[in-house]
């Protein structure tokens, strides 16, 4: 159990390391770490040095947290990171947006690598999410609430800020970026889903598939702060043609895709 006082033990310790009033947190996802080149750097501090704070695992997940400037803003950037199937708990894995949250962040914009269940959606697009499907074991709200962050039944309705929605999508169209919008449905992992598993996620209502991102977006509607999340579409999930993918080809084609997600969080962030 991760407790209010450990929170905000890791948040002092940031602040003492000169991260002072964020405005704005990313999260970066599987490959997805190409922003942080556009970003003005000022503080970069690696995961093992903060107090409570777990250490990525994936070898594509830098496990760096960047402090600096964006677009005139003041950003805080996970560079990779937590997920379920690496032994971490929910309420390790979404520790940093608590933290976040109490550094002063007002939004919140994270990035996933996924898999597209809807096969009109081609991968190397974008995703909007606009809603999700939570099939992981755990939440990671269960246990002690804590009062001073939120309530103890947070409402879901809608999950994903509709403001940032609109802005996102405005700026893809801005940018001329393809830009789906659809259900994003969370699994354990790390292993790829089965031709029975696609046919079953599409049938509940998924658009696309991936390991991460649903149990920050719990904990940041928990304490009332708006969130957008975009998924990059690394593999078609077709359970009638099912090829087996590595993940260097996931990897490959997060980085093609990525420059159209650069551009819509550079776009969304100058005008927040």
């Amino acid at each position: 159990m991760i407790t209010y006082e450990q929170i905000q033990d890791t948040a002092t310790y940031l602040q003492s390391k000169g991260i002072e009033k964020p405005q704005v947190g990313i999260i970066l996802g599987t490959g997805l770490g190409g922003l942080v080149e556009h970003i003005s750097i000022i503080k970069e501090i690696d995961y093992a040095t903060i107090p409570h704070f777990p250490v990525s695992t994936v070898e594509s997940h830098k496990g760096k947290l960047i402090y600096g400037e964006l677009e005139g803003k003041k950003i805080l950037a996970m560079q990779g990171r937590f997920h379920f199937y690496e032994g971490y708990n929910m309420q390790q894995i979404t520790l940093p947006v608590r933290v976040m949250k109490l550094l002063g962040i007002q939004q919140l914009l994270i990035s996933n690598a996924a898999g597209a269940v809807n096969l009109d959606y081609k991968k190397g697009t974008l995703m909007l999410l606009d809603d999700h499907i939570n099939l992981l074991p755990e939440n990671p709200l269960t246990g002690q609430n804590l009062n001073q962050l939120g309530p103890r039944f947070p409402d879901m309705s809608q999950p994903y800020n509709e403001g940032l929605n609109s802005l996102l999508e405005q700026a893809a169209y801005e940018e001329d970026v393809i830009l789906h919008k659809g259900v994003y449905a969370s699994v354990p992992g790390p292993n790829l889903e089965t031709r029975a598993e696609y046919r079953y996620i599409k049938i509940i209502g998924g658009d696309a598939v991936g390991m991460s991102t649903v149990p920050e977006v719990i904990v940041a509607n928990h304490m009332g702060l708006p969130c957008a999340a975009v998924s990059v579409l690394t593999d078609e999930c077709d359970p009638k043609n099912l090829h087996p993918v590595s993940l260097q080809e996931i990897l490959d084609v997060a980085a093609t895709a990525e420059k159209g997600l650069i551009k819509l969080f550079r776009n969304v962030i100058s005008k927040l």
